[in-house]
């Protein structure tokens, strides 16, 4: 009979603690921002810095003005764009790129004709599938 009472009391003892313990709740918060200004689109991997004129392939802009890459992104799921990713610092390119704010120069407006991408990705900066 003692080991049924002590079973009894523990069990009663759990429910206590289960009632009274604080539920842990998981929060992540990620602030991103506002998308940086940049005259030819920025690179879609942190730090986002502006990308120079003919990373981005024509259809990644609306007019003069860039759809966007990387999380603020929020064209279609299924959109996939040209880029040139000879001109990506993790690719080895060192040469100029324009800093935020500036405007586009006519002259350097990209148009299919003139675009030289080598890599199909999707606006979150995610290689398309079998365009390596």
């Amino acid at each position: 009979m003692r080991g049924f009472t002590f079973l009894v009391l523990a069990a009663v003892a759990g429910v206590g603690f289960i009632t009274i313990t604080p539920k842990a709740e998981a929060q992540v918060n990620v602030e991103i921002g506002v998308a940086p200004v940049c005259p030819y689109g920025y690179y879609d991997v942190a730090p986002y810095n502006c990308a120079p004129t003919g990373y981005y392939g024509p259809e990644w802009f609306n007019g003069d003005g860039f759809i966007g890459a990387g999380p603020w992104f929020h064209g279609a799921s299924d959109f996939q764009g040209n880029v040139n990713n000879r001109l990506h610092p993790d690719h080895g390119y060192k040469g100029p790129t324009p800093k935020r704010g500036e405007k586009p120069e006519a002259s350097k407006r990209v148009d299919s004709a003139h675009f030289q991408g080598n890599e199909a990705r999707d606006g979150r900066g995610h290689v398309a599938e079998g365009k390596k």
